[in-house]
Order: C-alpha cells, then sequence, then structure tokens
C-alpha cells in the first residue's frame, strides 16, 4: 500500500514536477512475470524515475545503513526505502555479494520485476563503467530475460554531492529484452558470465549515448575521488 501511495499521491507529483519524465520503449516491459532491468546509474533519483514511470512494482537493493537509522531520521528513511521498492542488503563481509544475489534470486521466483545496477556504484563522472558479472549470474541461473535501461537526465536534476533536486527533463529508455538462453547451463563460467555482461552494457551504451570506460566505476573513485568530482563538476 505504501509503495501506491508514495507513487501516486506523495513524492510521484513532486518527481513529475521537476524531472518532467518521459518514457520510451514501455512495451518492451513484460505486463507479467519476472524480469532483470539492468539500468545506468547516474544519480540518487535513478531508482525514484525507473519505479516511477513503470506500471509494474520494481524492486531495487539497497544497503542496509538507509535502513538502520535511529530517531524520527532513520524512521523516515525505512519508511521511504521501503516505500520505494528498496531491499536492504549487508554490504560488508566475504559473503555480501552472495547475500544481493540470494535476495535477487527470491524476487526473481515470485514473478516481479528486479532492478539492478551493473556498474555496482553510481557514474563518478557522468560515464559508463565496466560492468560487474553479478547480474549475468543471476539471470544464467533463473533463466530470466535481461532488459536493458537507461536513464537520461537524471545527473542534470540530481547532481553528485547535491540534496536539494534540479530541474532537468528525465527520460526513461527501456531496450528489447535479451535472450541468454543459448548460454543455458554455463553459469560459473566467468568467461561466459563476462561476455553476456559486456553485451548487456553495449547496450547501454546505445540507449543512453554514454561514453563508455572499461574499468570499474568504483576503482576510479578510490583511486581518483578529486579527479572525479572535477569532472562531475
Amino acid at each position: 500500500m505504501w509503495y501506491w501511495l508514495f507513487k501516486y499521491v506523495l513524492m510521484g507529483p513532486i518527481l513529475r514536477l521537476l524531472g518532467r519524465p518521459k518514457i520510451e520503449g514501455l512495451e518492451n516491459l513484460p505486463a507479467r512475470g519476472p524480469a532483470l532491468l539492468a539500468s545506468n546509474h547516474l544519480a540518487v533519483v535513478d531508482s525514484f524515475y525507473l519505479p516511477l514511470m513503470s506500471p509494474r512494482r520494481i524492486y531495487f537493493l539497497a544497503k542496509a545503513e538507509y535502513f538502520t537509522g535511529t530517531g524520527l531520521k532513520g524512521a523516515f528513511q525505512r519508511w521511504f526505502f521501503s516505500s520505494t521498492g528498496q531491499i536492504p542488503i549487508d554490504r560488508s563481509g566475504a559473503t555480501a555479494a552472495e547475500g544481493a544475489l540470494i535476495s535477487a534470486r527470491s524476487k526473481l521466483e515470485e514473478g516481479e520485476l528486479m532492478g539492478l545496477y551493473p556498474e555496482g556504484t553510481r557514474s563518478p563522472d557522468g560515464r559508463l563503467f565496466k560492468g560487474k558479472t553479478g547480474l549475468a549470474r543471476i539471470a544464467l541461473e533463473t533463466g530470466v530475460p535481461v532488459i536493458p535501461v537507461a536513464m537520461v537526465g537524471t545527473r542534470d536534476l540530481n547532481p553528485p554531492g547535491t540534496t536539494i533536486p534540479r530541474r532537468a527533463r528525465v527520460t526513461v529508455k527501456i531496450g528489447k529484452p535479451l535472450d541468454f538462453s543459448r548460454y543455458e547451463g554455463m553459469s560459473g563460467n566467468r568467461f561466459i558470465e563476462r561476455a553476456i555482461t559486456d553485451e548487456i552494457m553495449y547496450e547501454l551504451m546505445r540507449l543512453s549515448g554514454q561514453q563508455y570506460v572499461d574499468i570499474y566505476a568504483a576503482s576510479l573513485k578510490d583511486v581518483q575521488p578529486e579527479a572525479a568530482d572535477q569532472k562531475a563538476a
């Protein structure tokens, strides 16, 4: 109930006013059944505008810290992220990645739409970075289609380091489903998982128009945080 109240009554109208969003390729989103939505990641609001423009509920994985705050602020945060379809995951420790995969597979088994960001983190400078193979592993293990989604304009509305959104034009582009059934039974093969991931990233590059960089976004953030901030400015 809270999800739909959030979408249509509480935050939805505000998001529409700020971003004047439009969606392209809605016919590529299945009316029922499970699917993985592989999206580029430019801003925090990506996880709000994609569900806003989708007629179906979409679940995302979010760091557990969003759900563990105390006091009034903590309670509001928990409500806010739960209302927008976020699932808490613990990103610390050696088993963090496996826990995230289990959570994603669980929602797919329930016939839901699961949104994942192959880059693993927000782009530090607006470019599209190398994808991680976890999404490919889930696709191989579950056999569900992968639908590429390009978020355009969300970085203009919600630049890195800002808390107050700016007015911008947001476009959600949904690409045609990608079928990887030819790789059935090859889960765990790192070369196959890399090939699938690279194919997904190529489609995201084509849809979004972003420049592709063959390194992980997290490595740029770790090594060159100041340089990344300068490029973003």
